[in-house]
């Protein structure tokens, strides 16, 4: 059974991972959510504005009176840089799958991995999930790397499994880690 505490902070070496604030709609916007180099293998296309960017976070932010929303918006130097999230859950199952995005001038500098690493840590240590996947688009290696560094097991592609936001099908490769790999590498 899962003992849902809902997006708590998270501090690691480098970063803050905290909920959103309204107040984080400038940054979000000109860090990651108007970049398609960043939006391509998602679900959504990039913002048009910071305004936009702005509603978003007012449904995020009043989201967590939800206790099983978790949505943390990852900062570093005061700044935020991405986002990282529980896309889905199952309380009977016992399993949370991660999605992210961080901004492109972050890449290849392993944010994303110490983000990920901490929320999988919470997950496993205080909300209880039994297994933690990660799914990422096939040409987007660097997401892959990401679940590698977490210590996950490449488990499969299914392939056209995703439709981009730009309409594209994509293979989608899924990880995952299981509560007793994940003790071992404690």
């Amino acid at each position: 059974m899962l003992t849902h505490k809902g997006t708590q902070n998270l501090y690691t070496d480098r970063l803050v991972l905290r909920r959103f604030t309204v107040d984080d709609a400038n940054d979000m916007f000109f860090n990651w959510a108007n970049d398609q180099k960043v939006t391509r293998f998602l679900t959504w296309q990039p913002h048009e504005s910071a305004d936009a960017t702005r509603q978003l976070l007012e449904g995020w932010v009043g989201a967590y009176d939800n206790i099983k929303t978790y949505n943390w918006v990852i900062q570093f130097d005061e700044k935020a840089i991405g986002s990282i999230s529980v896309v889905r859950i199952s309380d009977k199952c016992e399993y949370a799958e991660l999605g992210y995005c961080l901004g492109y001038s972050y890449w290849n500098k392993g944010f994303m991995s110490e983000a990920a690493k901490a929320v999988i840590d919470y997950l496993f240590s205080e909300i209880g999930v039994n297994r933690v996947g990660i799914s990422h688009a096939v040409e987007n290696p660097g997401s892959g790397k990401v679940a590698q560094k977490c210590g996950m097991t490449y488990e499969g592609t299914k392939r056209e499994y995703f439709k981009t936001s730009t309409g594209k099908f994509v293979d989608i490769a899924d990880y995952g880690i299981l509560r007793s790999e994940w003790k071992i590498n404690k």
